[in-house]
């Protein structure tokens, strides 16, 4: 498996149509939560904020996955339903359009939530 130091070197991995909606995902993250610290784990990108992994997402062969981390799931389980879910993750397929804007929406409750600790 490869490792990846930057996300920039992750995203540059794969196709163009993909890394656009990676690219996508992470203006979408850091417009809302712009002290986020930007890293590699799980050898996903990753957001951290306040010390602690926030956000991941990742590229595989027909989906991106998105890791908002439990509660994100949890809190939009109903605007999840079409969507492939894990405990704390979604699967959107690269054949479907991405849903920015309930991703946006995820988002803005993780970080407000982090904001309440």
């Amino acid at each position: 498996m490869r490792q990846y130091i930057t996300i920039d070197e992750y995203i540059n991995n794969f196709p163009k149509d993909v890394q656009k909606i990676l690219l996508n995902l992470r203006k979408l993250v850091k417009d809302i939560v712009p002290n986020a610290e930007e890293t590699i784990s799980y050898q996903m990108p990753t957001f951290k904020l306040n010390g602690k992994n926030f956000i991941h997402f990742a590229a595989f062969k027909n989906h991106v996955g998105f890791y908002p981390i439990p509660s994100g799931i949890a809190a939009f389980e109903k605007e999840l339903a079409p969507y492939g879910k894990g405990k704390g993750s979604v699967r959107f397929s690269l054949d479907k359009p991405i849903p920015y804007e309930l991703i946006k929406k995820i988002v803005d409750y993780r970080k407000k939530e982090e904001s309440n600790k």
